[in-house]
């Protein structure tokens, strides 16, 4: 006895929806979000090949029941709204007609690399969509909603808005604010120490390292996670940091590149380097590395950066590239490790200089967590 119970299986789990309390053909109120938020599930799974796109889940509902998912997997393949509805068993497909689809984002309406998704929905038949969020991308902005409005379909907007603009603010921050989204990152001492002042000293102690085993690699899934890395002059020359993704596999410049020139990659192993792309900032550099990109000043460097199609900068360093960012209100979440000891405790010589952390402005704490004893707090910018 399944107590008037439908049962529709969702990778591996079990999704139990009423049928007694929901009216024939669609849904509105909570049962909207728990389609959204489905959607939502779905659309994570496409954070690592999806880029330089948006992630976006696609859910198709008939009569409380899940006839059809899917995501969009990566860059130049279908779009969600393509892969739910190719989803759709033969023998649901006759349902299209009093189903609705459920997108975290609205579905385009422009010829790209595929067709408009838009169009797919009307000639499908589908009654009803619900929309997470308007794409900010300039060839839709709300085309593609009006195109669906105008063929008939019913569209409603806005269901767990906040939410979907959240999973793709790197994406919704480029096209908004013509700019990458940039995230800062560094790792402290207890007592506010991130270097030390002098090539003699910084050899002789070691380059200060604070980070453990476990934060390193955590550094390395955030490389892998952007598009561009960016450190300052001195940064560059003292350290002579390589940049790279060592303990994660990941994005890279070059499968960024290639998917924009209408090349897909698929095994990144392939791509020379797998690595972000690499910029300095500051003026008369010395010695630039082959394949580094190099910008006098923070309006140059996003400007250069947004033209190139750059939707994502890490900021690593040092304290005063940083502390120009924060100053000039240009960044949006920053990651702070805290180590776990003091410079003081690890070495009392007379005449060490250290170089301690920036400070943030206009930021709010939005998570702390613990690794090895080693807290990261996570920081995002109040604009």
């Amino acid at each position: 006895m399944n107590n008037g119970k439908k049962a529709t299986s969702i990778e591996g789990s079990t999704l139990q929806l009423s049928t007694k309390s929901l009216p024939s053909g669609r849904f509105g109120g909570g049962f909207d979000s728990t389609y959204m938020r489905r959607c939502l599930q779905l659309a994570r799974n496409g954070q690592q090949n999806a880029q330089p796109n948006p992630m976006v889940g696609a859910v198709v509902v008939c009569e409380g029941r899940i006839i059809g998912e899917g995501y969009h997997v990566r860059c130049g393949e279908g779009h969600a709204e393509v892969n739910a509805l190719a989803s759709v068993k033969k023998e649901d497909e006759h349902l299209l007609k009093d189903a609705t689809i459920y997108v975290s984002l609205e579905p385009c309406s422009h010829y790209g690399k595929t067709p408009p998704c838009a169009d797919l929905i009307i000639s499908k038949g589908l009654k009803r969509c619900v929309v997470g969020c308007v794409d900010p991308f300039a060839k839709v902005q709300g085309r593609g909603i009006q195109k669906l409005r105008d063929a008939g379909i019913e569209v409603t907007v806005g269901v767990l808005e906040e939410e979907c603009k959240n999973l793709n603010k790197r994406f919704m921050t480029f096209h908004r604010l013509k700019r990458p989204f940039i995230s800062l990152k560094w790792a402290k001492t207890k007592n506010g120490v991130i270097g030390l002042k002098s090539e003699e000293r910084r050899a002789k102690h070691h380059n200060l390292i604070i980070s453990n085993t476990y934060t390193q690699m955590l550094c390395h899934k955030r490389r892998a996670e952007h598009q561009a890395i960016l450190v300052g002059r001195r940064t560059l020359e003292m350290d002579a940091p390589s940049l790279n993704v060592r303990a994660w596999k990941g994005w890279s410049s070059e499968s960024h590149q290639a998917c924009l020139n209408g090349r897909v990659v698929t095994d990144f192993d392939k791509v020379k380097g797998k690595n972000p792309q690499p910029v300095v900032l500051g003026k008369n550099v010395k010695d630039l590395p082959e394949g580094w990109w190099c910008f006098e000043t923070i309006e140059e460097t996003l400007s250069a950066l947004y033209e190139r199609g750059i939707q994502t900068l890490l900021v690593e360093g040092g304290r005063e590239t940083l502390q120009a960012f924060i100053d000039k209100d240009v960044w949006d979440e920053a990651f702070v490790e805290t180590g776990e000891f003091s410079w003081a405790e690890m070495n009392r010589e007379e005449g060490v200089e250290a170089v301690f952390a920036p400070t943030l402005k206009n930021a709010e704490r939005v998570e702390d967590a613990w690794f090895m004893g080693h807290q990261i707090e996570q920081w995002r910018h109040l604009s």
